[in-house]
């Protein structure tokens, strides 16, 4: 008999580094399904109302500001000098 849900898949194709696959099937138990935490990782981030910004360091958030293509290099240099200063 066949299973029968009314959540449809759909197969997509997506590229990724052979390292980084790797060590995501590290995280899995053995009777974990990859596709099951995909999902729960997607959902998670289309669920997060950027509650994450609040919570991270200065560091953190600089460091991420600094790899962005769209900020401009003296704009880094700028905050960090503020941020080193309210510390």
């Amino acid at each position: 008999m066949k299973r029968r849900t009314k959540v449809h898949f759909k197969a997509i194709h997506v590229s990724i580094p052979v390292r980084l696959l790797e060590d995501f099937d590290e995280t899995l138990g053995f009777t974990q399904s990859r596709s099951k935490k995909i999902c729960a990782l997607i959902t998670r981030e289309l669920n997060d109302d950027n509650q994450g910004i609040a919570e991270a360091s200065s560091r953190r958030l600089m460091a991420a500001l600094s790899n962005r293509d769209d900020v401009e290099p003296w704009l880094s240099r700028v905050l960090l000098e503020i941020l080193s200063q309210s510390s």
